[in-house]
């Protein structure tokens, strides 16, 4: 599948100006604004995007709110809907390459990640929702013999969804997939800089047979579109991933107007602790330095705050320093990259200002730290490995989003926990130890959503991903994700 060839040759495709989606047709802003898509790989722009307006959005939602109420999509029974998105899964898989190197070329992704985290897992995600929702049953209720008690499961309606760049296909289907297999019509948001291989998604899923209207896609600013999304009474409930100040501005959107459900996923600072007794020192250094420097450390769940027990901690550093020398880090469309661009300057600038300030305080930054491949033009930052790091240290308490580690030593298993939750948040974590009963105690005792034994990242659609604190209130992922889109509805029948 990474031919090289093809993907040259996808990658100097022009690309045309893009514009919204809505109600099955493509069109321009209202006020015809555009912005240049820059691509972090050299700097340069690629193409035009539609830059949306408030009137946009309204049309968009109008759109969204009339193919639900007609009962074009919710009035098919869900084996119907279930044949028309398992047809949209397929569609994304054989576009799976052209969909990876669009995004690439937007983002910055190393392609190898992105055809499997991206295109493949877009299809995996549609095609699991299709498949689960002729399995869902409502319930009766233990009641008298006089009384009949049924719950039912109704689609909510309309849904807005507004996601980030960092996996927007990923992360776009975890939201895509349950809203529209329960039967919703949706109005999505990509981010700013990560909106053309969603656009080509929807496209993909007209082909399939959506219905117009049921997808539509609103390309622009946040302050804009979606503040606009946030403030309608016409959109019923309302899933975000990206930072906790949009979070809040949305939750601020939602009581000035109908009070539309809120989920939100919300980043962290997830810590990743290694004891002495891991059982494989060599393996936990290699996943962990994984954890945080594949796609430039732009993962939600990257492992960026390393705590090591002491008597390790200078081979657990060593190995990692090596293990960040080692990765090849150049231009995403190549398959042998390892580690990708940064997905604009401005998030560059931030990475290295978080480094910055851990030199000023004395900080061993050993390894990484500044721009690379500035030659190129694109946005390019060496895996960095920050060591004889305070938990009260800004590195260690804010979400940097970037290929940036900062390495804690602890003494105890109770430091450790108490390092551990010393967070505003609580997405994911890890552990890692032989010690059974250890490993127990860690997951009941650390605060996050998501605990890896063993490992760091790699769970499946069976399990659900959200987090505790300020990392949000909402899950994706798994059968839990369809409670965000479905009401229950209780109808109490007297025999």
């Amino acid at each position: 599948m990474l031919d090289p060839a093809r993907i040259a040759a996808l990658a100097e495709t022009d690309i045309q100006p893009a514009n919204h989606l809505i109600d099955g047709t493509s069109c321009a802003a209202s006020d015809g604004g555009r912005r240049d898509v820059i691509s972090p790989i050299d700097g340069r722009a690629i193409t035009t995007l539609a830059w949306g307006t408030e009137d946009d959005t309204t049309r968009a939602i109008s759109a969204a709110r009339r193919a639900f109420d007609d009962g074009r999509w919710s009035g098919l029974a869900p084996a119907a809907r279930k044949a028309i998105l398992l047809k949209w899964a397929q569609l994304i898989e054989d576009n799976a390459l052209e969909l990876a190197v669009l995004g690439v070329r937007e983002n910055g992704t190393e392609i190898s990640m992105a055809l499997k985290a991206e295109s493949f897992s877009a299809a995996g995600t549609i095609r699991y929702y299709a498949e689960a929702i002729d399995k869902i049953y409502g319930q009766i209720a233990p009641t008298g013999p006089d009384v009949l008690g049924l719950v039912h499961h109704d689609p909510v309606g309309v849904v807005g969804a507004i996601v980030p760049w960092n996996f927007p296909l990923m992360i776009g289907a975890w939201k895509l997939g349950p809203a529209l297999a329960a039967g919703n019509t949706v109005v999505l948001k990509p981010a700013e800089t990560a909106s053309l291989s969603l656009l080509r998604l929807a496209e993909l899923g007209l082909e399939a047979g959506l219905p117009a209207g049921v997808l539509n896609v609103v390309t622009g600013a946040g302050h804009v579109v979606g503040r606009a999304i946030g403030l309608s009474r016409d959109v019923d409930v309302l899933t975000f991933t990206g930072s906790g100040n949009v979070g809040r501005k949305l939750m601020e959107y939602s009581a000035q107007s109908n009070l539309k459900r809120i989920y939100l996923e919300l980043g962290g600072k997830s810590p990743n602790v290694i004891f002495a007794d891991a059982p494989d020192l060599d393996e936990a250094i290699k996943v962990s330095a994984a954890g945080i420097f594949r796609n430039s450390g732009q993962v939600c769940i990257a492992g960026s705050r390393l705590l090591v027990e002491r008597s390790v901690h200078d081979r657990v550093v060593d190995g990692l320093v090596k293990a960040a020398e080692a990765l090849r880090v150049g231009n995403p469309l190549d398959p042998g990259t390892g580690a990708g661009a940064v997905n604009s300057a401005a998030q560059l600038d931030r990475n290295l200002g978080f480094v910055e300030e851990a030199r000023a305080q004395g900080r061993d930054i050993r390894t990484g730290g500044g721009r690379i491949l500035e030659e190129t033009g694109g946005f390019y930052m060496a895996p960095t490995v920050v060591a004889g790091v305070s938990p009260q240290d800004r590195i260690a308490r804010q979400e940097v989003f970037g290929p940036v580690l900062a390495v804690i030593p602890f003494d105890t298993e109770e430091e450790a926990v108490a390092i551990a939750n010393d967070s505003e948040f609580g997405l994911a974590s890890a552990v890692w130890t032989s010690n059974l009963s250890r490993a127990h105690r860690m997951v009941r005792a650390i605060k996050a959503g998501l605990v890896h034994v063993n490992t760091y990242g790699g769970s499946d659609l069976t399990v659900p991903l959200g987090g505790v604190k300020q990392s949000g209130n909402g899950h994706d992922k798994s059968l839990h994700a369809f409670e965000k889109f479905l009401n229950l509805k209780s109808a109490w029948i007297k025999l």
